[in-house]
């Protein structure tokens, strides 16, 4: 068994992604049972600073997906806590949670991302929504995709047509009060994880998403069977090293640690910077277990390999 003693996995939380979360938890602790690690999983509630206070883990692997558990907050109550925890830092965090934030920074290091607006809701409601949005079609064009300016793929969908529009921005504005709308820059999507073992990171093999026609939403992100992957991406080979350079490079500019995975579009050959996350799924359909493997790595021994690096570092 391994000597790393007292494993905690932060999954669940209050976001609507929690049951996603607890998944991703699960099988992370399944993982590293395999690997030897005994580890158990904590829900983010108003019991885990008194617990964690009273039996202080040796490191912490946070799980929790959307707002809380990526936007830095988790990260600073477990700063303030001195317990060692896989991951960036909350500030690297915070930049990484905002995309047109992470776009900005990703851009001044020198990778493209697509052409976008970024409005609060309250602009539509000011000064008209018919012809705001008239202005964003004619200035951007046609497809669109439409997301929160913070947060997942809740509330995220493509617009083909203009009359589609308002509706893309009334699911958008469900799930936060900005909206970023990005040309849709159509080509072959691709999630490219990357790790850190202590030499630098690296970037895993590329995983090819196909979404249904729908498109890759919320649904088709985590239902088995909705979305096709193949791992790793059918890319040639200088396509792919683009890839893994841009991730890295992502990686590095947003100031992350440990394991990220950048999401890409390769367009024309080139990759098309969409956003970054901080605190992957691993779930069965999320793509950064799925690169682990494809670079012939087990799930279990990286994340082992990241607490004790975690533990040796402190926070």
């Amino acid at each position: 068994m391994s000597d790393l003693g007292h494993v905690l996995i932060l999954a669940g939380g209050l976001s609507a992604e929690r049951e996603v979360s607890l998944r991703s938890g699960h099988r992370l602790r399944d993982a590293l049972q395999e690997a030897g690690v005994e580890a158990e999983v904590a829900d983010a509630d108003a019991g885990l600073i008194a617990a964690m206070t009273s039996d202080p883990p040796s490191a912490v692997f946070p799980a929790i997906h959307g707002a809380y558990g990526e936007d830095g907050s988790i990260q600073e109550i477990l700063a303030l806590l001195g317990v060692p925890f896989v991951g960036a830092a909350a500030e690297a965090c915070r930049f990484a949670f905002d995309k047109p934030v992470a776009k900005a920074v990703v851009r001044a290091a020198g990778l493209a991302t697509p052409a976008s607006v970024t409005l609060p809701k309250e602009t539509f409601h000011d000064l008209g929504a018919a012809a705001v949005l008239a202005r964003i079609v004619a200035t951007l064009g046609l497809p669109l995709f439409v997301k929160p300016a913070r947060g997942s793929a809740l509330g995220a969908s493509r617009v083909m047509a203009a009359e589609d529009l308002p509706g893309a921005m009334i699911s958008c504005f469900a799930y936060g009060d900005t909206a970023l709308i990005e040309q849709c820059v159509l080509g072959t999507e691709v999630a490219v994880g990357v790790i850190d073992l202590g030499e630098g990171p690296q970037a895993l093999p590329a995983v090819e998403i196909v979404p249904p026609a729908s498109g890759y939403d919320y649904a088709a992100r985590y239902t088995a069977g909705q979305t096709r992957f193949f791992t790793p991406a059918r890319l040639p080979e200088a396509e792919a090293a683009a890839a893994a350079a841009a991730a890295v490079t992502a990686h590095r500019a947003l100031g992350l640690r440990d394991l990220s995975r950048t999401d890409l579009i390769i367009s024309g050959g080139r990759p098309f910077f969409l956003e970054v996350n901080v605190a992957p799924g691993m779930t069965e359909t999320s793509t950064l277990p799925m690169a682990i493997e494809a670079a012939g790595r087990a799930l279990g021994l990286v994340c082992r390999d990241l607490l004790s690096a975690a533990a040796a570092r402190g926070n």
